[in-house]
């Protein structure tokens, strides 16, 4: 019998989650919209490699401080201008491709902001979590939240095919910016949240020890190392997202309204999975579920890369996206749980140098590859490195195998 998800009992996550989903599918239907205007603009695999090296950058050089300002300031001031700031990009994006005045490297420089708005939000949003949700109810949470971005990424990529096909490139953009306002919308009326403060700070400023505390932290948690090390490798070896449109118009031969099909598929898969999981109350075995998810990963990758069928290709990118869903929801709840709220927001920006990190400079990769050695190379030799990298990390810290998901768990002493 389905029943309603534990997580949405609670009304400030309930409000956060509905946000959450409206701006999820405009994201995803610029992202994607994003890749097939780079391809209208050049046939080059390696400017669509570009995008991640744009959307990484950012990433790496503000997630660090992100993350201290997730733990030292307030968490849901910090969405407010953190979602107001992509608004604004997406509506400069909308802007210059109606005037006609966009090239690549405003596509470049605009992915690059809104990638550092990004570096600010991802940590503030994810320690939020646990601020509005009791423990007990956070595996659920973030099957919710799995369950938002994998509509999202269903909802999204298919109108923006249709709408790209329709009306024109520009308005993807400029619907984008609107769906921010859900998110904006929900912050208002969930009200104060309360949150731990880091005890590492100058009147309330972020400061550098506050920064090295987390990434000690990291190193100290083998547990939480190991599954971030993991993502990172497996993402980004087998990250193709990028070359998708060099696989719907020059592998499969289809047009704009398959691509934005295609560009769902990841995402059906992942709907599946978390609907499965959200109404599942314990999941036991954690660890081995998790490593199985990321062969599984690795093998479906494979397979769409040596396909030559659009619906051998759609099943394929679904067993992708269903596996990293299990993946995904499993570390984060094994990452949320074993630390202590006062320094979450620097846990979770490390994990976004390594979440973000791999698929974006994955793209990178597979543009370089596919440009020397063709699209469907690039993805097969991808699977392959993404279950050598499984096959390591089970090897060098077997812990993670043996997790159960009943361990107890990590309070907070060091804060304020």
């Amino acid at each position: 019998m389905i029943h309603t998800p534990p997580a949405l009992h609670h009304r400030r996550f309930r409000l956060l989650w509905a946000g959450s989903l409206v701006s999820f599918a405009g994201s995803q239907m610029q992202l994607w919209a994003l890749f097939w205007h780079i391809r209208t603009l050049t046939d080059q695999p390696i400017a669509l490699g570009a995008v991640g090296l744009a959307r990484i950058l950012p990433v790496i050089l503000f997630s660090l401080i992100g993350g201290a300002v997730a733990d030292t300031l307030n968490r849901r001031r910090i969405l407010f201008l953190t979602q107001s700031g992509m608004a604004l990009v997406a509506l400069t994006l909308g802007w210059l491709t109606l005037t006609g005045h966009i090239d690549l490297w405003h596509i470049y420089l605009l992915t690059a902001l809104q990638a550092v708005a990004q570096a600010f939000d991802g940590p503030a949003r994810q320690a939020l979590t646990p601020n509005i949700v009791p423990a007990q109810d956070l595996p659920n949470a973030f099957s919710m939240n799995s369950i938002a971005n994998q509509a999202g990424s269903i909802v999204g990529p298919a109108i923006s095919g249709l709408i790209i096909a329709a009306g024109g490139q520009p308005y993807v953009y400029i619907i984008n910016a609107i769906s921010f306002l859900a998110v904006i919308l929900a912050l208002v009326f969930m009200g104060p949240v309360e949150q731990q403060r880091s005890a590492i700070s100058h009147n309330g400023l972020v400061s550098f020890d506050a920064i090295t505390e987390g990434v000690r932290f990291i190193l100290n948690q083998p547990l939480i190392l190991s599954t971030m090390i993991l993502d990172f490798f497996a993402t980004f070896f087998a990250s193709a997202n990028t070359l998708m449109p060099i696989i719907a118009v020059d592998v499969l031969h289809v047009g704009a309204v398959a691509y934005g099909w295609l560009s769902a598929g990841q995402a059906i898969g992942a709907m599946i999975a978390a609907l499965i999981i959200s109404q599942l109350r314990i999941i036991r075995r954690q660890g081995a579920i998790f490593m199985l998810a990321v062969v599984v990963f690795g093998l479906a990758t494979i397979v769409f890369g040596a396909s030559r069928l659009f619906l051998l290709s759609m099943l394929a990118l679904i067993l992708i996206g269903a596996a990293d869903t299990v993946s995904t929801i499993i570390r984060n709840t094994i990452r949320q749980l074993s630390t202590p709220d006062y320094i979450r927001g620097r846990m979770t920006s490390v994990n976004q140098i390594f979440f973000q990190g791999g698929p974006q400079l994955g793209e990178v990769e597979a543009g370089l590859v596919a440009q020397l050695l063709g699209a469907p190379f690039a993805v097969i030799s991808g699977g392959v490195g993404c279950i050598l990298a499984a096959a390591w990390i089970a090897q060098r810290w077997p812990q993670i195998r043996r997790y159960n998901g009943d361990e107890p768990i990590l309070a907070g002493t060091s804060a304020k």
